[in-house]
C-alpha cells in the first residue's frame, strides 16, 4: 500500500487530542461552578417555601379549630386537635413536623404560629425576616 498524504491525515486523525479534553473538561467545570450555587441556593428557598405554606396550613387548621369549637383567643389547641383539619396523608399530617424535625407550636387561637427558630437559623441566607411575615416573631419557638 502506497501512503500518502491523505491516507496518512486521514489514519492519524481519529480522536481527540488531550489539549482538546482538557478545553472541555474545563468548560463543564466553569459551567459546574456556576450552576451548583444556584442550584443550592434555590433548594433552599423551596425549603423555606414549603415551611411558610406549612405555617399557613396550620394557621388555617387553628381557626378551623376554634369555629367548630367554638373557642375564643388565648385557648391552646395540640397539634392531635388540628390534624382533623389537615389533608390525610401529607407529610405535615405525618409528622406535625418541619424538614427540619423541629415541632411547629405552640398554637394559640387568634395568634400567629411563629417561624421554629433552628429553621430559621438554616434559612436565614435566602430568607429574610420579610418573606417570613407574618409568621416570625423576634423570639422564635
Amino acid at each position: 500500500m502506497k501512503l500518502t498524504f491523505d491516507t496518512f491525515y486521514k489514519s492519524s486523525r481519529r480522536g481527540f487530542t488531550l489539549v482538546e479534553i482538557m478545553i472541555v473538561v474545563a468548560i463543564i467545570a466553569l459551567l459546574a461552578s456556576i450552576a451548583v450555587p444556584n442550584f443550592l441556593r434555590a433548594r433552599k428557598r423551596s425549603q423555606a417555601s414549603r415551611i411558610l405554606e406549612d405555617l399557613r396550613v396550620l394557621d388555617g387548621a387553628t381557626d378551623q379549630y376554634a369555629i367548630d369549637n367554638n373557642k375564643s383567643g388565648g385557648t391552646n389547641p395540640t397539634f392531635t386537635d388540628l390534624k382533623v383539619y389537615l389533608k390525610t396523608g401529607s407529610v405535615l399530617y405525618s409528622t406535625g413536623a418541619d424538614i427540619f424535625g423541629d415541632s411547629y407550636g405552640p398554637f394559640t387561637v387568634d395568634s400567629v404560629i411563629g417561624v421554629p427558630q433552628a429553621a430559621y437559623n438554616a434559612l436565614s441566607d435566602v430568607a429574610p425576616v420579610s418573606f417570613w411575615s407574618p409568621y416570625f416573631w423576634s423570639g422564635g419557638s
